[in-house]
């Protein structure tokens, strides 16, 4: 019951916060172009994006939602930048949480999460390793910041988890900033719009149906063995 009603919350806000955002790109869409996205970041120039990928990591540590940033990335930088200056500050977070829990603050950790939980996801790293990383990070069963500090209390080798959470976070990452580099095209009136929108409705659909499908291969698999 407590879980539903944090699932709700959580979609509520992210509603909420998305249509106050398009409500002030509407209002404030003279301002909002392409001229003075550059302008903002040529003031911080090389900068920019190293501000941007510590501001990521540490929203990750800190337990904050990286989904805003990630989405905030698509707009600023576009979708290749944006995908590679997101993925890097959730991949540095990610890691320095994992550390955290498993070097400095095991107990406080364990206590935070769940027992039925942690069991479920000690228990699963020993099965099934990287797997088992691929599959979180693919198919959101746990909030994100959390999934990062619960991996620290496992046996799973460091670097397995970096590089397994690296390459299955990446398709959610370029959705989302996608996402934000198709909000800032609609809003400033891109030169390719309806053809940014078509790859955008693909992306989304896959990102959408790719957790589903793998939630029945999953089970196949449980099953047949």
């Amino acid at each position: 019951m407590v879980g539903t009603v944090k699932k709700n919350y959580k979609k509520f806000f992210f509603t909420v916060l998305l249509i106050l955002g398009i409500i002030l790109a509407v209002i404030y869409r003279e301002s909002f172009n392409n001229a003075n996205i550059t302008n903002l970041l040529d003031r911080f120039g090389f900068l920019a994006p190293l501000i941007f990928i510590f501001v990521y990591a540490l929203a990750t540590i800190l337990f904050l939602p990286g989904l805003i940033l990630t989405i905030l990335s698509g707009i600023l930088f576009g979708p290749l930048l944006g995908t590679i200056y997101s993925i890097t500050g959730a991949t540095i977070g990610a890691t320095l949480a994992f550390i955290n829990a498993r070097y400095l603050l095991y107990e406080k950790i364990e206590k935070m999460i769940e027992g039925g939980k942690l069991e479920y996801i000690k228990r699963s790293v020993e099965e099934e390793g990287w797997r088992f990383v691929a599959f979180t990070r693919l198919v959101p069963l746990f909030p994100f910041n959390l999934l990062n500090y619960s991996f620290g209390l496992t046996k799973i080798k460091l670097s397995e988890y970096i590089w397994s959470s690296f390459l299955f976070m990446l398709p959610g990452t370029f959705a989302y900033v996608y996402f934000g580099h198709t909000g800032s095209e609609v809003v400033t009136g891109g030169d390719n719009l309806m053809q940014t929108i078509l790859i955008f409705i693909a992306i989304f659909t896959t990102i959408t149906y790719l957790p589903i499908y793998i939630k029945k291969i999953r089970k196949i698999d449980i099953i047949d063995n």
